[in-house]
């Protein structure tokens, strides 16, 4: 330790420089981080909140975009519904659509038709649960667009008049636009297109048939694992999980790998960045540690003396990277989706040090190599 605080010391200038990379590598991390788990709460929310443990999609859909894709009927429905280790299953549907506030602001919505008494019947904040027929619960950021409980929102093209009963418990989005739970027969009944203009009645639900949905919601018994594959090649149907089925959502995947590939380049750069200042470091003083080779310390020593002083230097300027990506995140605008969450913080921090303590290591290698001779001038 005292070779290494002492270099530290009397050499502040190239490893304040080196810090400050290492700082801006940890700012862009945490800002990285942020990023991803905001847009992930941005387009997938409504889903994450849901108990569901699978969703069931008509056979042979593209998984891109598949909540917009799929069409599922009762018969696949009742198949699900009847499976060994299936507690519950239930039709969903799911369209995005456009309306206008009875104040004249235009808002984009996300459907979730679900049955008002189910599993997926969203919790509220305030307000009313789910059961009138011309009732809608909307995602609690609405209200920053003047949405209060009695709203009528008018859906585009349909003049369908939707009245919100109740706000979610937090942020519920899917693909990025805020959602809005209503009954399933009342999904439906637009899904048909025998809606009419106005808010829906109960008579218009009683003349419908239309036994179709998008997707079915599957929740199964405590403990149990349903036998997917054999359920599915009965019922006609193909299965994701919760999270599988996040990649279904509009552009999640596409925005996920971006972000996880930026951080993968991120991690190598500290390492490569980190192992170089430590290679020509160590290629400067390998007279003073030739020296100390001659004068009894062993190559252990020297290299975990090396290590100590890699590791004060990645941790002391990633946590004050951490810190300043973390004041940086709170004064990012509203409009952009930024939520930082201390557990991938905490993941990307440990491995920024973790990669420049490797590339350290492979640097300060070069000490076991370090002839004694050369302090004596055996190397002329």
């Amino acid at each position: 330790m005292f070779l290494a605080l002492r270099e530290l010391r009397f050499a502040r200038g190239r490893f304040a420089l080196m810090g400050t990379v290492i700082a801006l590598i940890s700012v862009l991390v945490v800002l990285l981080s942020g990023l991803s788990s905001g847009l992930v709460n941005d387009g997938v929310s409504g889903l994450k909140a849901m108990p569901a443990t699978a969703f069931a999609f008509d056979e042979g859909t593209m998984k891109d975009n598949a909540f917009s894709r799929s069409v599922v009927d009762d018969d696949q429905l009742h198949a699900w519904q009847d499976a060994d280790a299936v507690g519950a299953a239930e039709p969903m549907g799911v369209n995005i659509v456009n309306g206008v506030t009875d104040d004249g602001t235009q808002i984009d919505l996300t459907l979730f038709g679900v049955e008002p008494a189910g599993f997926l019947a969203p919790e509220v904040s305030s307000g009313d649960r789910l059961g009138r027929v011309d009732g809608i619960i909307v995602s609690e950021p609405l209200r920053d667009a003047g949405v209060e409980i009695g709203t009528v929102v008018t859906l585009d093209r349909l003049d369908v008049e939707l009245t919100v009963i109740g706000f979610t418990q937090g942020q519920s989005t899917f693909g990025h636009v805020d959602v809005a739970y209503l009954p399933v027969d009342t999904w439906r009944l637009m899904a048909a297109g025998m809606s009419e203009p106005g808010a829906p009645t109960a008579d218009q639900l009683d003349a419908m048939d239309f036994p179709f949905a998008s997707v079915v919601a599957i929740l199964a018994e405590d403990g149990a694992d349903p036998d997917v594959a054999a359920i599915d090649a009965a019922a006609g149907t193909t299965t994701m999980t919760l999270t599988e089925a996040f990649n279904a959502s509009p552009g999640y995947e596409a925005e996920t790998l971006t972000l996880s590939m930026i951080q993968v380049f991120l991690y190598a750069i500290c390492a490569l960045v980190v192992g170089a200042f430590f290679m020509v470091w160590t290629i400067q003083r390998s007279h003073d540690l030739a020296v100390l080779r001659a004068t009894g310390a062993s190559s252990r020593y020297l290299v975990r003396d090396s290590l100590t002083q890699a590791g004060i230097l990645l941790v002391g300027f990633t946590a004050l990277g951490v810190a300043a990506g973390v004041g940086m995140g709170a004064a990012m605008p509203a409009a952009m989706p930024f939520d930082l969450e201390w557990g991938p913080v905490a993941v990307a921090s440990g491995l920024t040090i973790l990669l420049g303590m490797l590339g350290a290591a492979i640097a300060v290698l070069r000490i076991t190599r370090i002839d004694p001779l050369r302090a004596l001038g055996g190397q002329r």
